[in-house]
């Protein structure tokens, strides 16, 4: 590994930020740990810095777009992406390191999982679970057999999480940029393919680890 590693934890809550970092400080030597608690912030230190490691927690300060990962990259290709995240990776890793996040972890893991993940991903580039490297493995050979959610299109992904979360459908039109009649489209196409006709059989796919 590296001498001078550059972290970059970008979590809205200054206690899992500070946790990590003493996390991180205790185990791999030679690191410098930088925080950001919103997006932009996020932005503005990868582009001054070159950072090996971003540990992101994918919603902050109202940013539910999973591109958010191709938008990192574009700016440092290298960078490594390692999503850590109160959602279920049931649900949501497989959908992540498609976007382009090299790691799914769920906050209620472990200190000595963490240093385990971060160190796998600078060593090898990637951390996949069992259950994910079974997915990727699975995947277009038995369809049948995968979560429903998995067979939502992105931005109908989007669009159900933001249902879920409780946003009508113009706040959904006005944060994704586009018409409320497509909103209602996209609306129809989830119901359709989960086989469901309201939010509280959509919430239920989801679980409690949505927020």
């Amino acid at each position: 590994m590296k001498k001078n590693l550059n972290i970059l934890i970008v979590d809205d809550y200054l206690i899992v930020r500070k946790g990590i970092e003493l996390i991180i400080h205790e185990n791999i030597p030679n690191t410098i740990v930088h925080h950001a608690e919103n997006y932009n912030e996020a932005i503005q230190i990868i582009k001054a810095l070159n950072i090996d490691l971003i540990i992101l927690d994918i919603i902050i300060e109202g940013v539910e777009d999973i591109k958010i990962m191709f938008e990192i990259k574009h700016i440092q290709k290298k960078t490594k992406i390692l999503i850590f995240s109160c959602h279920e990776e049931e649900f949501y890793g497989l959908r992540y390191i498609k976007n382009g996040a090299d790691g799914f972890l769920n906050k209620t893991c472990t200190d000595v999982k963490i240093i385990e993940v971060i160190y796998e991903i600078l060593a090898i580039g990637n951390y996949h679970s069992k259950e994910i490297k079974d997915k990727l493995i699975s995947k277009g050979v038995k369809k049948r057999f995968l979560n429903p959610i998995e067979n939502l299109s992105d931005r109908e992904f989007e669009v159900a999480k933001m249902l879920v979360n409780g946003s009508g459908n113009l706040e959904i039109a006005n944060k994704l940029n586009i018409q409320m009649s497509t909103v209602s489209t996209y609306k129809t196409r989830v119901f359709e393919k989960l086989d469901i006709n309201n939010i509280v059989a959509l919430s239920a796919f989801f679980k409690p680890s949505i927020n």
